[in-house]
């Protein structure tokens, strides 16, 4: 029975249930210290960061990599799987528990000890491309037993390649207000993120949504619209930012297409904003996130830790850089990008432009490129916020932005996957404060994802250093008096990972910062694995945890047997989702 409910969970959920006995490709089982630069949250966890020796004599602050996958844990309980079978059964959904509902807040000005509210990704196919939500009546089940638990709200997808699919301002929002409606009903609020990007080719993604056809036919039409390598590789995850201003979408403008979007979105449901709809994460690039695709996993281009490749060679960058060169009296340089940086696999030793030593990333050149393909990333984000804010001003909304947590090869000088996505962030250059000043500007969300992730679980040699790279960020966004938010980059249930997050929402750095928190977490992501007993039992102590806050003084434990009586009393929703699956 249990392996049967499984299968079935599975594709009501549209992704395989693997079970997973090993550690997934390019990722290091060996265990080195790490450096201890969160303060540990008030209360007795049971975790304990260790000292590091840097790499290389790198600063404190480090990069990004690929997250590190746990095994799928324990099978599903027939009397404690609460939102497993929610999910998998097409029951309305009992009564909802007695929650209280907060106000969405801002980080940096809430009070100390106010905890941090926890949001959860809904499946990326939630909306089907017929426009009806997906899994209706599972759906409903499991938004009510999210709401129960005590979660915040929920993250919706707002696909652009399926509201406005067949024709240029034709909108259908069927099923997102089905959807929406759902979550008020069950008093979840609401992060609606405007996804601009197309779905499938990235880490996690498990469909495919092509961005609209009519862009996808102009773009055929003129492939130097999407962004393109060196090799003349083009990708059509999201329309390039070289032509941002430019009306090449039947008449017109890339940000124009956004800015209409968003307001129609605004318009159809205005009576939900403020309200149950409380925050807007405007996607600028791929996986909606402000970045360029340096790293796509589609096809096998890109395997974790390669470098990726600059992506500044359609006709459109091109004539942008050529004008940047000419502008700083070296015309020669504006030809083309740099054709010495390696391949996307490559690491940064074993290229001329990313080595520690005489690397051209770090001479006038160097400088020159890596300050132009960084402002241009700044330029597209400050034009859509400026848009965005001008379309949700006096909604009550926050709008937030999602950046690329890349922490593979922080340990270099180069930090070479950085630069390749824009991040002109280095040993000696912080390229993390710049966003989080372009972002205050606009009073925006500074939107961070791998706070789950700890140094000495990712591949030492790749140099990754998931924690100093978060220590960098939250550092960035107080100097820029801009509120934090989290995400976890890959799905992980266990507490270990839990209280890697709780210390990264602290945002206790040094001692310091006793009165901040993030704003928020979301966490990733809505799927049958969630909902198994020992992983549902898990989450929702978590959550108990997060809504506690720093200040808390309850132990893991005692807030684990509180879960564990929250998961009995629940067994009602259970047994009715039960015999409904009988029938």
């Amino acid at each position: 029975m249990a392996l049967s409910m499984t299968h079935q969970i599975g594709t009501l959920a549209g992704t395989p249930v693997p079970v997973e006995t090993g550690t997934t490709s390019g990722e290091s089982t060996a265990t080195v210290s790490a450096s201890a630069v969160w303060k540990s949250p008030t209360g007795s966890l049971r975790c304990r960061v260790k000292n590091n020796e840097l790499v290389d004599g790198a600063s404190p602050l480090s990069p990004p990599v690929s997250p590190c996958r746990s095994p799928v844990m324990g099978g599903i309980r027939a009397d404690l799987s609460v939102a497993c079978r929610a999910f998998a059964t097409e029951v309305e959904a009992a009564p909802m528990a007695d929650v209280p509902v907060r106000e969405y807040r801002e980080g940096n000005a809430q009070g100390k000890g106010k905890g941090v509210p926890v949001y959860v990704m809904m499946p990326l196919d939630s909306v089907t491309m017929n426009h009806t939500v997906n899994r209706r009546k599972a759906m409903n089940a499991s938004l009510q037993a999210l709401r129960s638990a005590g979660v915040e709200g929920i993250m919706v997808d707002v696909w652009w390649g399926l509201v406005e699919r067949d024709a240029p301002g034709a909108y259908n929002w069927g099923g997102y207000s089905e959807l929406l409606e759902m979550a008020k009903k069950h008093g979840l609020k609401v992060q609606a993120v405007m996804s601009f990007h197309q779905c499938g080719g990235n880490v996690g993604d498990s469909c495919t949504i092509p961005l609209p056809r009519w862009v996808v036919e102009e773009i055929d039409r003129d492939q130097d619209l999407s962004y393109t390598d060196q090799w003349g590789r083009r990708n059509y995850e999201y329309v390039s930012l070289g032509c941002d201003t430019i009306p090449v979408l039947k008449g017109r403008t890339p940000v124009q297409c956004y800015s209409d979007f968003m307001r129609a979105f605004r318009d159809n449901f205005k009576h939900l904003l403020g309200d149950t709809i409380v925050e807007i994460q405007v996607g600028m690039g791929p996986a909606g996130e402000l970045r360029y695709p340096s790293y796509p996993e589609q096809n096998g281009t890109w395997r974790f830790p390669g470098i990726g490749a600059f992506q500044c060679f359609d006709k459109y960058m091109v004539s942008s850089l050529k004008a940047a060169a000419e502008s700083a009296g070296k015309p020669e340089w504006g030809s083309t990008g740099p054709t010495d940086a390696g391949r996307y696999n490559n690491w940064p030793e074993e290229t001329p432009f990313f080595r520690k030593d005489g690397g051209g990333w770090n001479g006038a050149y160097g400088e020159f490129f890596l300050s132009w393909y960084s402002q241009l990333l700044l330029d597209h984000g400050e034009r859509i916020l400026t848009s965005a804010k001008s379309v949700f001003e006096n909604t009550g909304i926050k709008i937030s932005v999602k950046v690329a947590g890349i922490h593979w090869h922080y340990g270099t000088r180069s930090h070479a996957p950085e630069l390749t996505a824009g991040y002109y962030n280095t040993r000696f250059r912080d390229g993390y404060l710049p966003i989080a000043q372009m972002l205050a500007r606009h009073g925006a969300v500074f939107n961070f994802t791998c706070i789950e992730m700890r140094d000495h679980e990712q591949p030492q040699d790749a140099q990754c250093a998931p924690e100093k790279l978060v220590r960098q960020v939250v550092l960035a966004t107080q100097k820029a008096k801009v509120p934090l938010a989290g995400e976890n980059a890959l799905p992980r249930y266990d507490d270990y990972a839990h209280q890697q997050i709780l210390q990264a929402a602290s945002m206790s750095i040094d001692g310091g910062s006793k009165d901040q928190e993030m704003c928020a977490f979301t966490y990733l992501r809505m799927n049958p694995h969630l909902f198994e007993a020992d992983n549902w039992r898990r989450f929702v102590a978590f959550v108990k945890k997060m809504n506690e806050g720093k200040d808390a003084h309850k132990c893991w434990e005692q807030v684990e047997r509180e879960a564990e009586q929250f998961v009995h009393v629940t067994r009602p929703l259970v047994q009715e989702a039960a015999v409904a699956l009988k029938h």
